[in-house]
Protein backbone atom coordinates (compact mmCIF):
# COMPACT_ATOMS: atom_id res chain seq x y z
CA UNK A 1 0.00 0.00 0.00
CA UNK A 2 1.31 3.40 -0.71
CA UNK A 3 0.08 6.83 0.58
CA UNK A 4 0.21 10.12 -0.72
CA UNK A 5 1.24 13.27 1.67
CA UNK A 6 0.05 16.65 -0.18
CA UNK A 7 0.84 20.55 1.52
CA UNK A 8 0.15 23.97 0.76
CA UNK A 9 2.82 24.98 1.94
CA UNK A 10 3.04 29.01 1.29
CA UNK A 11 1.14 30.91 -2.26
CA UNK A 12 3.71 29.97 -4.15
CA UNK A 13 7.07 28.00 -4.42
CA UNK A 14 10.11 29.17 -7.55
CA UNK A 15 10.51 25.78 -8.97
CA UNK A 16 12.82 27.41 -11.39
CA UNK A 17 15.42 28.21 -8.53
CA UNK A 18 14.58 25.08 -6.56
CA UNK A 19 15.34 22.71 -9.83
CA UNK A 20 18.92 24.61 -9.71
CA UNK A 21 19.75 23.78 -6.26
CA UNK A 22 17.85 20.21 -5.67
CA UNK A 23 19.83 17.56 -7.29
CA UNK A 24 17.47 14.03 -7.17
CA UNK A 25 16.55 11.99 -10.22
CA UNK A 26 14.01 14.82 -12.49
CA UNK A 27 11.55 12.38 -13.85
CA UNK A 28 8.88 15.16 -15.56
CA UNK A 29 8.87 18.90 -15.27
CA UNK A 30 7.87 22.06 -17.15
CA UNK A 31 7.03 26.11 -16.39
CA UNK A 32 4.48 24.93 -13.67
CA UNK A 33 6.02 21.77 -12.01
CA UNK A 34 8.72 19.27 -10.57
CA UNK A 35 8.82 15.50 -10.46
CA UNK A 36 11.35 13.67 -8.70
CA UNK A 37 11.96 10.36 -8.24
CA UNK A 38 14.05 10.02 -4.97
CA UNK A 39 14.24 6.08 -4.88
CA UNK A 40 12.46 3.10 -5.83
CA UNK A 41 8.69 3.64 -5.94
CA UNK A 42 9.27 7.32 -3.70
CA UNK A 43 8.24 10.45 -5.11
CA UNK A 44 8.12 14.02 -4.87
CA UNK A 45 6.24 16.59 -6.56
CA UNK A 46 6.13 20.01 -6.22
CA UNK A 47 4.14 22.66 -7.47
CA UNK A 48 4.76 26.46 -8.47
CA UNK A 49 1.16 27.42 -6.74
CA UNK A 50 2.73 26.26 -3.41
CA UNK A 51 1.56 22.72 -2.92
CA UNK A 52 4.32 19.89 -2.67
CA UNK A 53 2.77 15.99 -2.86
CA UNK A 54 4.82 13.42 -1.27
CA UNK A 55 4.97 9.27 -2.35
CA UNK A 56 5.90 7.07 0.60
CA UNK A 57 8.03 9.36 2.67
CA UNK A 58 8.39 9.22 6.52
CA UNK A 59 7.13 12.20 8.70
CA UNK A 60 11.10 12.79 9.14
CA UNK A 61 11.89 12.73 5.66
CA UNK A 62 9.21 15.28 4.55
CA UNK A 63 9.99 17.68 7.30
CA UNK A 64 13.28 17.62 5.83
CA UNK A 65 12.32 17.99 2.57
CA UNK A 66 9.90 21.24 3.54
CA UNK A 67 12.83 22.78 5.77
CA UNK A 68 15.11 22.15 2.54
CA UNK A 69 12.21 24.27 0.09
CA UNK A 70 11.43 26.96 2.82
CA UNK A 71 13.48 29.62 1.11
CA UNK A 72 12.35 28.90 -2.26
CA UNK A 73 8.39 29.88 -1.27
CA UNK A 74 7.06 32.89 -1.05
CA UNK A 75 4.34 33.60 1.64
CA UNK A 76 4.58 30.73 3.47
CA UNK A 77 1.33 29.82 4.91
CA UNK A 78 1.22 30.03 9.11
CA UNK A 79 -1.54 26.73 9.17
CA UNK A 80 -0.77 24.35 6.38
CA UNK A 81 -3.64 22.43 4.16
CA UNK A 82 -2.73 18.89 3.61
CA UNK A 83 -4.54 15.92 2.38
CA UNK A 84 -3.51 11.82 2.34
CA UNK A 85 -4.90 9.17 0.01
CA UNK A 86 -4.07 5.83 -0.19
CA UNK A 87 -3.14 3.77 -3.30
CA UNK A 88 -3.78 -0.31 -3.55
CA UNK A 89 -0.86 -0.86 -6.58
CA UNK A 90 -1.82 -4.51 -6.56
CA UNK A 91 -5.31 -5.06 -7.93
CA UNK A 92 -6.65 -6.46 -10.85
CA UNK A 93 -8.24 -3.40 -11.71
CA UNK A 94 -9.24 0.20 -11.56
CA UNK A 95 -11.08 1.12 -8.49
CA UNK A 96 -12.25 4.27 -6.59
CA UNK A 97 -12.84 4.25 -2.70
CA UNK A 98 -13.71 7.90 -0.86
CA UNK A 99 -9.93 7.87 0.48
CA UNK A 100 -7.61 4.82 -1.69
CA UNK A 101 -7.99 4.25 -5.33
CA UNK A 102 -6.81 0.87 -6.64
CA UNK A 103 -4.39 0.38 -9.56
CA UNK A 104 -3.24 -2.49 -11.54
CA UNK A 105 0.12 -2.06 -11.40
CA UNK A 106 2.90 0.20 -10.70
CA UNK A 107 2.94 2.49 -13.14
CA UNK A 108 4.81 6.04 -12.53
CA UNK A 109 2.51 7.96 -14.98
CA UNK A 110 -0.10 6.59 -13.03
CA UNK A 111 1.78 7.40 -9.49
CA UNK A 112 2.03 10.84 -10.66
CA UNK A 113 -1.60 11.30 -11.99
CA UNK A 114 -2.69 10.40 -8.76
CA UNK A 115 -0.39 12.83 -6.79
CA UNK A 116 -1.30 15.94 -8.88
CA UNK A 117 -4.90 14.83 -8.20
CA UNK A 118 -4.23 15.07 -4.78
CA UNK A 119 -2.21 18.64 -5.01
CA UNK A 120 -4.72 19.98 -7.10
CA UNK A 121 -7.34 19.34 -4.29
CA UNK A 122 -5.34 20.77 -1.58
CA UNK A 123 -4.96 24.06 -3.46
CA UNK A 124 -8.55 23.93 -4.14
CA UNK A 125 -8.75 23.57 0.09
CA UNK A 126 -6.79 26.76 0.36
CA UNK A 127 -8.24 29.19 -2.45
CA UNK A 128 -11.81 28.09 -1.20
CA UNK A 129 -10.00 29.58 2.25
CA UNK A 130 -9.06 32.97 0.94
CA UNK A 131 -12.25 33.31 -1.32
CA UNK A 132 -14.21 32.60 1.96
CA UNK A 133 -12.17 35.58 4.00
CA UNK A 134 -12.84 37.89 1.10
CA UNK A 135 -16.52 37.08 1.27
CA UNK A 136 -16.47 37.50 4.57
CA UNK A 137 -14.93 40.84 4.34
CA UNK A 138 -17.53 41.97 1.39
CA UNK A 139 -20.71 40.74 4.06
CA UNK A 140 -19.20 42.90 6.64
CA UNK A 141 -19.06 45.83 4.05
CA UNK A 142 -22.23 45.11 2.58
CA UNK A 143 -24.05 44.89 6.20
CA UNK A 144 -22.49 48.62 7.17
CA UNK A 145 -23.78 49.74 3.85
CA UNK A 146 -27.54 48.06 4.80
CA UNK A 147 -27.52 49.66 8.40
CA UNK A 148 -26.10 53.25 8.16
CA UNK A 149 -26.41 53.80 4.56
CA UNK A 150 -22.85 54.77 3.59
CA UNK A 151 -19.64 52.58 2.95
CA UNK A 152 -17.38 52.62 5.23
CA UNK A 153 -13.92 52.47 3.97
CA UNK A 154 -11.67 54.82 2.47
CA UNK A 155 -10.67 54.56 -0.90
CA UNK A 156 -7.28 52.97 -0.51
CA UNK A 157 -8.85 50.43 1.73
CA UNK A 158 -11.41 50.16 -1.41
CA UNK A 159 -8.85 49.51 -4.07
CA UNK A 160 -6.69 47.37 -1.94
CA UNK A 161 -9.61 45.05 -1.42
CA UNK A 162 -10.10 45.47 -5.43
CA UNK A 163 -6.75 45.12 -5.84
CA UNK A 164 -6.91 41.31 -3.17
CA UNK A 165 -9.82 39.90 -4.94
CA UNK A 166 -8.54 40.38 -8.48
CA UNK A 167 -4.76 39.11 -7.82
CA UNK A 168 -6.89 36.02 -6.13
CA UNK A 169 -8.41 35.31 -9.48
CA UNK A 170 -5.50 35.89 -11.64
CA UNK A 171 -4.19 33.23 -9.49
CA UNK A 172 -6.78 30.73 -9.87
CA UNK A 173 -6.81 31.03 -13.30
CA UNK A 174 -3.13 30.86 -14.10
CA UNK A 175 -2.56 27.63 -11.42
CA UNK A 176 -5.55 25.35 -11.29
CA UNK A 177 -6.45 23.44 -14.34
CA UNK A 178 -9.09 21.34 -13.25
CA UNK A 179 -10.84 20.91 -16.34
CA UNK A 180 -8.18 20.10 -18.51
CA UNK A 181 -6.33 16.47 -18.72
CA UNK A 182 -2.74 16.05 -18.77
CA UNK A 183 -1.57 15.07 -22.45
CA UNK A 184 -0.48 11.92 -21.41
CA UNK A 185 -4.14 10.73 -20.81
CA UNK A 186 -5.12 11.77 -24.41
CA UNK A 187 -3.33 8.78 -25.77
CA UNK A 188 -3.73 6.17 -23.25
CA UNK A 189 -7.26 4.92 -21.92
CA UNK A 190 -5.77 3.65 -18.72
CA UNK A 191 -4.30 6.68 -17.72
CA UNK A 192 -7.53 8.99 -19.11
CA UNK A 193 -10.25 6.52 -17.31
CA UNK A 194 -7.75 6.89 -14.13
CA UNK A 195 -7.93 11.21 -14.50
CA UNK A 196 -11.85 11.54 -14.77
CA UNK A 197 -11.94 8.92 -11.97
CA UNK A 198 -9.88 10.74 -9.89
CA UNK A 199 -11.79 14.01 -10.48
CA UNK A 200 -14.97 12.43 -9.42
CA UNK A 201 -13.53 11.25 -5.94
CA UNK A 202 -11.90 14.92 -5.34
CA UNK A 203 -14.99 16.18 -6.54
CA UNK A 204 -12.55 18.94 -8.05
CA UNK A 205 -14.69 20.73 -10.83
CA UNK A 206 -17.84 20.72 -8.80
CA UNK A 207 -15.66 22.53 -6.32
CA UNK A 208 -13.99 24.38 -8.56
CA UNK A 209 -17.16 26.06 -9.78
CA UNK A 210 -17.92 26.59 -6.00
CA UNK A 211 -15.26 29.14 -6.25
CA UNK A 212 -16.13 30.80 -9.75
CA UNK A 213 -19.60 31.33 -8.41
CA UNK A 214 -18.05 32.83 -4.94
CA UNK A 215 -15.14 35.15 -7.39
CA UNK A 216 -18.73 36.04 -9.65
CA UNK A 217 -20.49 37.64 -6.34
CA UNK A 218 -17.38 39.17 -5.37
CA UNK A 219 -17.16 40.85 -8.99
CA UNK A 220 -20.64 42.16 -8.10
CA UNK A 221 -19.79 43.90 -4.62
CA UNK A 222 -16.52 45.23 -6.55
CA UNK A 223 -18.33 46.64 -9.18
CA UNK A 224 -20.31 48.42 -6.89
CA UNK A 225 -17.73 49.38 -4.46
CA UNK A 226 -15.81 50.96 -7.58
CA UNK A 227 -18.87 52.72 -8.16
CA UNK A 228 -19.82 54.17 -4.90
CA UNK A 229 -16.04 55.16 -4.75
CA UNK A 230 -16.37 56.98 -7.76
CA UNK A 231 -20.00 58.93 -6.41
CA UNK A 232 -18.15 59.86 -3.47
CA UNK A 233 -15.07 61.56 -5.53
CA UNK A 234 -17.64 63.14 -7.76
CA UNK A 235 -19.61 64.64 -4.88
CA UNK A 236 -16.17 65.75 -2.94
CA UNK A 237 -15.14 67.43 -6.80
CA UNK A 238 -18.60 68.94 -6.72
CA UNK A 239 -18.17 70.20 -3.29
CA UNK A 240 -14.56 71.75 -3.97
CA UNK A 241 -15.57 73.42 -7.25
CA UNK A 242 -18.21 75.36 -5.09
CA UNK A 243 -16.08 75.94 -2.16
CA UNK A 244 -13.96 77.71 -5.31
CA UNK A 245 -16.52 79.66 -6.77
CA UNK A 246 -17.50 80.81 -3.41
CA UNK A 247 -14.04 81.79 -2.25
CA UNK A 248 -13.71 84.04 -5.96
CA UNK A 249 -17.34 85.40 -4.86
CA UNK A 250 -16.03 86.42 -2.06
CA UNK A 251 -12.77 87.91 -3.32
CA UNK A 252 -14.68 89.58 -6.17
CA UNK A 253 -16.74 91.08 -3.61
CA UNK A 254 -14.32 92.29 -1.07
CA UNK A 255 -12.13 93.61 -3.97
CA UNK A 256 -14.93 96.00 -4.64
CA UNK A 257 -15.49 97.16 -1.25
CA UNK A 258 -12.07 98.11 -0.75
CA UNK A 259 -11.96 99.79 -4.27
CA UNK A 260 -14.49 101.83 -3.13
Amino acid sequence: MFKVHAYQLADSIDIRQFRTAFTAELFHSDADELFFKIDTDKFIYVFKYGVVSFLNHSEIEMSAFIQLISPFCRHILPVRLSDEFDIDTNAGRLHFGFDKVSIPKRDVEMLRLIMLHVSQSVALDHFESLTGLLMEEANRHTQSLEVRGRLELSGIRIKRYIGKALNLKNRIAENLYIFDSPEETWVDEELNTLDLGLKRTFDLQSRFRTIEKRLGILKENLDLFKDLLQYRNSVVLEWIIILLIFVEVINLFVEKIMAR
